[in-house]
């Protein structure tokens, strides 16, 4: 299998915890890790309305289930694949897990920090940088979002 089919099928998992955040209110973002022989570490997804953590981000809840399942806190050769493009704490959390890529559907304008506002896990300045391949089911992961925000639009919750 190409690198690049091994991407679509894993963003299709990550898709699959967007539709589950989404059930429970939360922006429907999801993501999973995969280690460096392609075997899944975990899955993650947002929890924030959910928990009412600020903190509970898709990767952020990925990143602490693979943490967990192979009892320490790197996890270098990890791809992580996430549905829209990493905020700031998420980016830095992913350098911190020396991750080695990031694979992502939406790009995020408004806080994205792989691409949009910043590169961060590509800056030579930080001790650990991520490739980054962009782009992967962009649109099922904008229409999932399109969707949500427009319910809540509907709703006068935003």
């Amino acid at each position: 299998m190409s690198l690049a089919d091994r991407d679509l099928e894993w963003m299709q998992h990550a898709l699959a915890e967007a539709d589950r955040a989404a059930e429970h209110g939360d922006v429907p973002v999801g993501c999973v890790i995969v280690d460096a022989e392609g075997q899944e570490l975990s899955r993650g997804r947002n929890r924030r309305e959910l928990e009412g953590d600020p903190t509970a981000h898709a990767e952020i809840d990925a990143l602490r289930a693979a943490a967990r399942r192979i009892g320490h806190w790197r996890l270098e050769g990890a791809t992580v694949y996430v549905t829209l493009e990493p905020c700031a704490m998420c980016a830095g959390a992913l350098v911190n897990a020396r991750v080695a890529r990031v694979v992502y559907g939406a790009t995020d304008p408004k806080a994205g920090a792989v691409d949009s506002l910043f590169t961060i896990g590509r800056d030579l300045r930080l001790n650990h940088r991520f490739e980054v391949q962009s782009g992967v089911l962009t649109a099922e992961a904008v229409g999932r979002l399109q969707a949500f925000f427009r319910r809540l639009r509907a709703a006068g919750e935003k």
